[in-house]
């Protein structure tokens, strides 16, 4: 069965103390999944795993870079924190590699040798990167998306998927979701960092061609904030709220109970 509904994420190296009861209120909110974005200075998958301990029930997700993490590496730090296969998503990208497709479509054959039985999921963002996960991936993940954008950017999945006479599988997306009087900074902070991180994220937001401060949501309260994902939900599988908080369990929870899956 295809993954579907909500999921919540964080940066890395949130705090255990603050991961364990943010991961039981997800739980109880309704929450299909909680997803860490690795950093060049935390490690996704130890997040993961505080999630992994405080919420035995829910699935689990990663999103890392392939330059800075190899196949190898990832699955030695799933074996030393002991996380289950079965819960685990891991979505890999291409990071700073200047041949990024070719990079993607090498680097599978590595995961599936180091990480067998695993879900390998395909961070992509241009059409050419979502055709290869159509075709090959066992996931895409967007990043940085309007609804409609992503509406473009599943159809190149299918079209992939429809190439390669597969199934086309399950499509998540970060939706970066701030609540609160200060939701606009918040979200423009956010955006304006990753618009010139590297020049994939620069073609992609020259193709977005959307005001800085726009992709994602920023609301005043829960009912902005469910208004703005609805959008989203119709066109991901899996709708991850990105939380844009103070790294405390009061605002964490605040925004998780504000984004939270309708039922």
């Amino acid at each position: 069965m295809s993954p579907s509904g909500r999921g919540f994420g964080v940066a890395a190296g949130l705090d255990p103390d603050v991961a364990g009861p943010l991961a039981e209120r997800c739980a109880e909110l309704g929450y299909q999944s909680l997803w860490s974005n690795d950093t060049p200075i935390a490690q996704g998958l130890e997040t993961v795993a505080s999630f992994a301990d405080a919420a035995p029930e829910i699935e689990l997700g990663v999103t890392l870079a392939i330059d800075r993490h190899s196949p190898e590496a990832i699955a030695a730090d799933v074996e030393r924190l002991a996380l289950n296969p079965e819960r685990l998503w891991l979505a890999v990208g291409a990071g700073h590699s200047k041949r990024a497709l070719t990079t993607m479509r090498e680097a599978l054959a590595r995961c599936r040798e180091a990480l067998p039985g695993f879900r390998i999921v395909l961070a992509a963002m241009g059409p050419k990167m979502c055709a290869l996960a159509g075709a090959e991936y066992d996931g895409c993940f967007f990043n940085w998306m309007t609804p409609e954008f992503a509406a473009g950017a599943r159809e190149s999945v299918d079209t992939g998927a429809a190439r390669a006479q597969r199934q086309a599988p399950p499509v998540f997306g970060y939706v970066r979701t701030a609540v609160g009087d200060d939701a606009d900074t918040r979200l423009a902070k956010e955006e304006a960092f990753y618009r010139d991180y590297h020049d994939g994220y620069r073609r992609h937001f020259a193709r977005l061609d959307r005001p800085v401060g726009t992709v994602g949501v920023a609301a005043a309260d829960g009912d902005a904030a469910q208004g703005s994902l609805r959008p989203y939900d119709e066109v991901l599988d899996v709708t991850v709220v990105r939380a844009l908080a103070s790294a405390r369990v009061e605002a964490m929870t605040a925004l998780a109970e504000a984004a939270a899956p309708a039922g």
